[in-house]
């Protein structure tokens, strides 16, 4: 896995089936190596869902403890609730990738932080049903 995922991504796709974060957590979370995430990001998936009034409690808790058991959390320094781009740069770093995917705007106008692009998950999308080039002749 070259990327990992924002707050977003894993809130969205756990509201919106059928939506372009459902098809990348699918598609992220089923590959072969678990995908990278933080406590930090697992403390704002939480809290995320919590503020849905639709996400009962008894949910909230099963969807976490599915998304837990699917990634594994790597140890970043702690971060304040609005320090989104310094954590996710943080995870990404911890992560060895040099991508975050999310659909948060104000994340995306930032394009690049601390050498970490912030890429939305439609033209994520659109690079893994995209062929490779044909080698060079």
């Amino acid at each position: 896995m070259d990327v990992v995922l924002a707050p977003d991504i894993y809130v969205n796709a756990s509201v919106a089936l059928g939506s372009p974060p459902e098809h990348v957590v699918r598609r992220a979370l089923g590959g072969p190596s678990k995908p990278k995430a933080s406590g930090w990001v697992m403390e704002r998936v939480e809290s995320m869902l919590r503020a849905i009034p639709e996400f009962k409690d008894e949910a909230v808790a099963q969807q976490m403890a599915s998304i837990r058991s699917l990634v594994d959390v790597v140890s970043t320094e702690e971060f304040f609730i609005e320090d989104w781009n310094k954590a996710l740069v943080a995870l990404a770093k911890a992560a060895g990738v040099g991508r975050v995917l999310t659909d948060h705007p104000d994340l995306l106008a930032s394009e690049a932080v601390g050498g970490v692009e912030f890429v939305s998950s439609d033209n994520w999308l659109g690079e893994q049903a995209t062929p490779p080039p044909p080698p060079a002749a």
